[in-house]
């Protein structure tokens, strides 16, 4: 798709989701990867609820099968 998927990294923010996916035309999401059955911590759970109040997409993946419905589901928006 000609995107990129940098690590995020926020110093004075912790829980933060791992990846921004960044697709042409401005598409932005944020993506938290876990090992397969795995949920978000807490304070994960909590950032990505900051992160989706705010308006933005957040996908949990825990399964490498699920990268490509996320990225069809972000460059269709």
């Amino acid at each position: 798709m000609g995107g990129i998927a940098p690590k995020f990294v926020s110093p004075g923010l912790d829980g933060v989701p791992d990846r921004l996916i960044l697709i042409p035309g401005g598409r932005l999401a944020f993506a938290e990867l876990k090992a397969p059955g795995q949920t978000p911590r807490p304070l994960q759970q909590h950032r990505i609820g900051e992160l989706r109040r705010l308006g933005f997409r957040v996908y949990i993946i825990d399964d490498i099968n699920q990268i490509g419905g996320v990225l069809d589901e972000i460059s269709a928006t």
